[in-house]
């Protein structure tokens, strides 16, 4: 099996990820998944595909993160192994991951700050006298 690449984004969070076959090693920026995501939950959310389509001892994943933070980092992971399965074997795992909703990207962005404000909604006090 050649190197799988696949590119994922959630927020300004990016992830560049190179699958080929192997035990089931995840490294990010040159640390293991488990030193570079310590939460659980981050964790899972990370494993999430793999789980799903039981491939979790059948590839070696080589990730650059860049950008945001550690959640829309997670995600965005997410969405690029996710990717990547379906790049490997499109009828068996795309099914799986499209029912439980991993191959859709997230659009939601932070909405800018505007001037004359104190954030993108927030206003000042108004005063009438």
């Amino acid at each position: 099996m050649e190197v799988i690449n696949a590119l994922g984004r959630r927020k300004s969070a990016i992830a560049r990820i190179y699958v080929n076959a192997g035990k089931g090693a995840i490294v990010i920026n040159e640390r293991p998944l488990e030193s570079y995501f310590p939460m659980g939950t981050l964790q899972y959310i990370v494993k999430q595909p793999l789980e799903l389509t039981g491939t979790s001892a059948n590839y070696d994943i080589k990730v650059n993160l860049d950008g945001g933070g550690t959640k829309g980092q997670a995600e965005a992971l997410r969405l690029a192994i996710a990717r990547a399965l379906c790049k490997i074997d499109n009828e068996t795992y795309r099914p799986v991951l499209k029912a439980n909703g991993l191959l859709t990207r997230d659009p939601r962005e932070v909405e800018r700050k505007k001037p004359g404000q104190p954030g993108a909604r927030k206003r000042f006090q108004f005063s009438k006298r």
